[in-house]
């Protein structure tokens, strides 16, 4: 938790598959004044993987039961890439306490086709956490910004890389398995930034 500015409504970001929460701390930086709650997922970081995996369902309880603990009512969702169908799973279980919702490269579920195939498999391959001299070989292709064009912002970005589990990397995979949102995403009512 980076506490914000008393009165501004809390915002959750749920991270992509395989990163860990430093991966976020340059996005955290820029949102001054926001209090920023985010976690390492089961399987991630320095969080547990658990025995078996587990369903959106499953993370987004856990979300909930994170934010009562700390006392929040409300807040902003914020779902990157794997996040995001988190994010969109969060807000329909718990409509009361989503008032906003951002999706950041968030599919609608692992219907997702990157515009080039071949990009999908580098980014998937767990590879990208371990293997420093992979990730400077494919960064190129699967970021943008800045990280495609200087090396030192590539270099801060895979020194906040901390390895998922291998276990762990695989259940985040399969929670996106069979997992859409195509059915019912229309039917979120909170404001929602794409």
């Amino acid at each position: 938790v980076r506490r914000g500015k008393p009165g501004c409504l809390p915002l959750i970001i749920f991270n992509g598959v395989g990163q860990s929460i430093e991966v976020l701390e340059p996005l955290i930086e820029a949102m001054a004044g926001v209090e920023v709650i985010t976690y390492d997922v089961p399987g991630t970081g320095l969080s547990d993987t658990p025995a078996l995996p587990w369903r959106y369902r499953r993370h987004a309880e856990l979300a909930a039961a994170l934010l009562e603990h700390l006392g929040h009512d409300r807040v902003a969702v914020m779902g990157i890439s794997w996040g995001g169908p988190l994010a969109q799973q969060m807000t329909r279980l718990y409509p009361q306490r989503v008032r906003k919702l951002i999706l950041t490269v968030s599919p609608p579920g692992n219907l997702m086709v990157p515009g080039r195939p071949g990009v999908y498999w580098r980014m998937a391959h767990v590879k990208r956490f371990t293997d420093r001299n992979y990730m400077r070989s494919i960064a190129s292709h699967i970021y943008g910004g800045t990280i495609r064009t200087d090396d030192s912002a590539l270099d801060e970005h895979i020194e906040r890389l901390r390895p998922p589990s291998r276990r762990g990397y695989l259940y985040q995979a399969l929670t996106m398995w069979g997992w859409t949102s195509l059915g019912w995403l229309w039917r979120l009512k909170q404001p929602t930034l794409i």
